[in-house]
């Protein structure tokens, strides 16, 4: 294995900013934080003791000491564009969090200031490379479904449920029509970003629906919030083809000679039972094959954090000269689409897309 792949992060006190110095500490040998960027001095060395990297208060500073591959963003989405404008002049990659801008307003922006500049953006979304949807994936392109015309995502909110429907539809930046609707009703509040739940309640659920019609294709978005981290609720994806479906890991195939083929995606963990290899996950089967091996093996990663290295990974092979993998047009596509599914939902009309500025570039 050649040298660690070396980046710095610019913010270090947020959820997301944690994934990233899991996973360094996790995978010292693949991954290396060259010091962090961190305005506020006891926050900066508060991080230090707990992280053991070196953290500057200014992007100047922590140039002048390291030398990175690239830079993670990690800041509000309305302070993102300033760095990235700066990070961009001094020739610096930069692999940015989700969204890349709050509005659409700051998406036009961005295409006008950084992507028709050349800028060398990648956006960290994950939920592409999660193992269960990299083996859905592959299965997708086998060709065993034929062709792929319908999607059902219940996993996530918005952008992060569009780009599953567009990746595994295969749509790029074709015009949509949505419509929309919310159902509230009781559920008794469980897990969030702050953990468990501390006492039994009942609070109010909205339950998000949208039809995305994308012309002879179609997406349906379906999401309570906090359902992704519910302990009642149960996370749900589907994709229709015309010769079987995917319905979450059960595979369901009608083949040319009339057969009927069924099959599921399993998970092969080492470290269960007898086996005494470490325990991580090794990959995930259909049938007989292979549809998805660990690069990050023998790592204690939960998907997530496998994601989110994945991207890493890519935002290094970018870097050094290598293909887009997610960016800035098909993330701001994704962000569009999820803003015209709240618009949806909130005016109960149909909403129909508008070619932006970006999808010029395809």
């Amino acid at each position: 294995m050649g040298k660690p792949i070396a980046f710095s992060m610019i913010g270090g006190g947020g959820f997301r900013a944690q994934y990233f110095l899991r996973i360094a500490q996790a995978l010292p040998e693949q991954f290396r934080i060259h010091g962090m960027v961190v305005r506020d001095e006891s926050k900066g060395r508060a991080m230090e003791d707990l992280w053991r990297v070196a953290t500057y208060r200014t992007l100047d500073q922590l140039l002048l000491k390291e030398q990175p591959d690239f830079v993670v963003l990690s800041v509000d989405p309305s302070s993102a564009m300033d760095y990235m404008l700066e990070l961009t002049e001094r020739g610096i990659p930069v692999l940015a969090e989700t969204p890349p801008a709050p509005d659409l307003d700051g998406l036009l922006q961005l295409h006008e200031r950084l992507t028709r500049r050349g800028a060398r953006i990648q956006i960290a979304e994950q939920y592409q490379f999660h193992p269960i949807q990299e083996a859905r994936e592959t299965f997708v392109k086998s060709g065993r479904l034929g062709n792929v015309n319908q999607m059902t995502v219940s996993i996530s909110h918005f952008y992060h449920a569009v780009s599953l429907i567009r990746k595994m539809l295969g749509v790029r930046f074709e015009d949509v029509s949505i419509r929309g609707m919310r159902f509230e009703s009781d559920w008794v509040a469980g897990p969030n970003r702050s953990g468990p739940p501390t006492e039994d309640k009942i609070i109010r659920s909205e339950r998000d629906i949208a039809w995305l019609d994308f012309g002879g294709k179609l997406g349906i978005y379906d999401f309570t919030k906090d359902q992704h981290r519910s302990w009642t609720r149960s996370n749900h994806l589907s994709i229709r083809g015309e010769r079987g479906e995917i319905f979450d890991n059960r595979i369901s195939i009608q083949d040319p000679d009339c057969t009927q083929v069924q099959m599921e995606f399993k998970r092969i963990n080492k470290g269960e039972y007898e086996n005494a290899e470490g325990y991580f996950l090794k990959g995930i089967m259909a049938g007989e094959q292979w549809v998805y091996e660990n690069p990050f093996m023998p790592g204690r990663l939960y998907d997530d954090e496998i994601a989110i290295a994945a991207c890493l990974k890519k935002m290094a092979a970018y870097a050094a000269g290598g293909p887009d993998f997610y960016g800035l047009p098909e993330a701001s596509q994704d962000h569009y689409i999820g803003m015209l599914i709240e618009q949806a939902i909130r005016s109960g009309e149909t909403v129909v897309s508008v070619r932006q500025p970006w999808a010029e570039l395809e």
